[in-house]
């Protein structure tokens, strides 16, 4: 790519995501306030988030094209976050039974040089089963995602608490819709598949 790409991001798990697509990229992690807005919906929250990360390359590149991503867990429409310690792990499992969780995940791609940017959200449904108490302690205790918003990890033993997923990319989930990321990069003329011979 006669372009860098670049990712707005720290996450081991975004990164190892990107890697999927075989191109050369750099990372930063952006310094960004993170604090949702009065009033602000969930959807303007990411989209913003996602576009307040990629804008934020322009302190430490001149030009590139940057992904920027942020997501948010809703149940009942309520924004989840981190339980940080086991009961709260477990009261958050609980009420998931038998129930649904959506994850909103938004994706910018910002041209430096251009100062442009197209930023989406990605919705992503994840159905629980029924689950018992000692279920859920027995994850907790297993996996202790005391760190992760909505209590659990579906790159790892998570997947045993869900009934089924629902939504057009898995990647979306770990925090990278790939499918629309790959779509974004055409809109600007790189074809991912064309792209792999020189890589």
């Amino acid at each position: 790519m006669k372009i860098p790409l670049i990712l707005a991001s720290s996450s081991p798990f975004r990164q190892s995501i990107l890697k999927k697509l075989n191109l050369p990229f750099n990372s930063f992690s952006p310094n960004i306030d993170e604090s949702p807005m009065a009033d602000e919906s969930a959807e303007q929250l990411v989209l913003r988030l996602s576009e307040l990360k990629a804008k934020s390359a322009k302190q430490h590149f001149t030009k590139g094209l940057v992904i920027g991503s942020d997501q948010v867990a809703l149940h009942n429409d309520v924004i989840l976050g981190k339980p940080h310690n086991k009961e709260n792990a477990i009261k958050q499992l609980c009420r998931f039974s038998g129930d649904k969780v959506t994850f909103l995940t938004g994706l910018c791609l910002y041209d430096i040089e251009s100062d442009t940017a197209t930023t989406i959200v990605e919705p992503f449904h994840v159905h629980f089963k029924v689950l018992t108490k000692a279920q859920i302690e027995a994850y907790c205790d297993a996996e202790q995602p005391y760190q992760c918003a909505g209590s659990f990890k579906s790159e790892g033993l998570g997947i045993c608490l869900f009934e089924r997923l629902a939504g057009d990319d898995p990647n979306s989930l770990v925090g990278l819709p790939l499918i629309r990321l790959n779509q974004l990069l055409a809109e600007r003329g790189f074809d991912v598949l064309s792209l792999q011979s020189n890589c």
